[in-house]
C-alpha cells in the first residue's frame, strides 16, 4: 500500500488499511471500494490522506508500531480527558485508569515491535489536533524510552506524562490557541504558562509520581537554556522532559496548525538535528534519527535523476537511504525495480512527490 493525499482520492480506489473517525470508532475497513460519498466523508473529517493498494503497492506492508485501534481509543480516552477539565478543572478529578491502561498497552506494543522503525505520516483528524498530537507525542516518547533501554515501569511513566503533556492548554483560550495570524507578547506569554498550569493541576491529587508531572513542567525547556518556564539547562532538564521535547516538537512540525502547513518528515527530521545541542539533548537525538523514518514506507518519492518511486524498506543505520520501488521516469512509466539508495551516492531523495 501507499499514502495518498485525501485531495488526490478518486472513486474506485481501494482503502489500503482501516480507518477510525474522531471518536475512535471504525469508520472504513482495510479492502473498501471507495465511492464519491466515501471520500467526501474523509474529506469532512479533514485527514490529510489514506493508505491505498493499489497495482504497484498491493505487496508494500506497512507494520504500525501500535494497533490503530489501540491509537483510536487512546486518542478517544485523552480527549474525554481534557473535555472534564475544560468543564471543572477546580475540583473533579477525571479517571485516569483507563488511560494508564491504554499507556501500558502501547508500551508492550511498542516492546514487542521494538526492532521496527516508526514509519508515521500524519493522519490526524484537524480539529481533534491537541488530541492526536497528544497521543503520538506519548507513542514517539515510548519508542525513544525503549531505545535509550528505559524499564517497563519508566516508560508507563514516561508515555503518561507525554500524553498529558499539553493538559495545561484547557486553561488557554481556545482562540489564542487557534490564532491563524502571530500572536501579541501577551497572548504568547498565556500559550508559555500551559507547560506550568498543566504540571500544577497533575499534582493535585492525581497519584502520579514525581518524574511525570516534572516532565509536563519541563517539556518546553531548550538544552541550551532560553525555554520555558525556568530557563533550565542539560541536565537540570528533566530526562523524561528532554525526550517529550524532541517528540513534541517532530510531532507538531509535521501537523498542519492553523497559522502554518505541515512539515514533510524529512524537513522536521533536519529541524531536529540542526538543533542538537541547542534545543535538544544530543544523546535523544542520537536513537531519534534511528528511529524515526524521515521517509515513511509507502510513501512516493522524487529522485534527483527525475525517477519517481515508493520507499518499501528503512534503514536503522541509513535513515535517509531507504530502499525505493521505481515506477516512474520523468513523465513516463517504467516496468516497477528497486534500488538501495545506499548504493548510489551521488543520488538523493528531492521531495517527496504526490502521484
Amino acid at each position: 500500500m501507499r499514502f495518498v493525499p485525501t485531495y488526490c482520492l478518486r472513486e474506485g480506489m481501494t482503502l489500503g488499511d482501516n480507518l477510525y473517525n474522531n471518536h475512535g470508532d471504525l469508520m472504513l475497513s482495510k479492502g473498501t471500494v471507495l465511492t464519491r460519498e466515501y471520500v467526501k466523508s474523509i474529506e469532512r473529517l479533514q485527514y490529510n490522506g489514506v493508505y491505498i493498494d493499489d497495482d504497484i503497492s498491493k505487496d508494500i506492508e506497512i507494520i504500525n508500531i501500535i494497533n490503530d485501534s489501540v491509537r483510536a481509543q487512546t486518542v478517544k480516552g485523552i480527549k474525554d480527558i481534557f473535555i472534564h477539565c475544560e468543564k471543572d478543572s477546580s475540583y473533579l478529578k477525571p479517571d485516569l485508569k483507563k488511560a494508564k491502561r491504554q499507556i501500558e498497552n502501547i508500551v508492550d506494543e511498542i516492546f514487542a515491535n521494538k526492532h521496527l522503525m516508526v514509519n508515521m505520516i500524519d493522519m490526524k483528524v484537524f480539529d481533534d489536533y491537541t488530541y492526536y498530537h497528544s497521543v503520538n507525542v506519548a507513542v514517539l516518547s515510548i519508542v525513544l524510552g525503549v531505545a535509550l533501554e528505559m524499564d517497563r515501569e519508566e516508560l508507563c511513566n514516561l508515555g503518561f506524562a507525554a500524553l498529558l503533556h499539553d493538559i495545561g492548554k484547557v486553561f488557554v483560550s481556545r482562540d489564542i490557541l487557534n490564532k491563524p495570524g502571530k500572536l501579541t507578547l501577551v497572548e504568547f506569554d498565556e500559550i508559555k504558562s500551559h507547560s506550568l498550569l498543566g504540571c500544577n493541576h497533575i499534582k493535585k491529587g492525581y497519584g502520579v509520581p514525581n518524574p511525570t508531572y516534572m516532565a509536563i513542567l519541563d517539556h518546553h525547556e531548550k538544552y541550551e537554556g532560553g525555554g520555558y518556564p525556568n530557563n533550565l539547562k542539560g541536565d537540570n532538564i528533566s530526562w523524561y522532559g528532554r525526550i517529550i521535547a524532541v517528540a513534541d516538537v517532530y510531532d507538531a512540525l509535521t501537523s498542519d496548525r492553523p497559522y502554518r502547513k505541515a512539515l514533510l518528515p524529512s524537513d522536521a527530521m533536519e529541524y531536529i538535528m540542526a538543533y542538537t545541542t541547542t534545543q535538544f539533548d544530543p544523546k535523544v537525538v542520537e536513537v531519534f534519527v534511528q528511529k524515526i523514518a524521515p521517509y515513511p514506507i509507502g510513501t512516493c518519492v522524487k529522485l534527483s535523476n527525475g525517477m519517481t518511486g515508493i520507499v518499501v524498506e528503512n534503514y536503522n543505520h541509513l535513515c535517509m537511504r531507504p530502499r525505493v520501488r521505481i515506477f516512474m521516469d520523468g513523465e513516463k512509466s517504467v516496468e516497477p525495480y528497486e534500488i538501495e539508495l545506499a548504493d548510489y551516492a551521488s543520488l538523493n531523495i528531492t521531495v517527496i512527490e504526490i502521484v
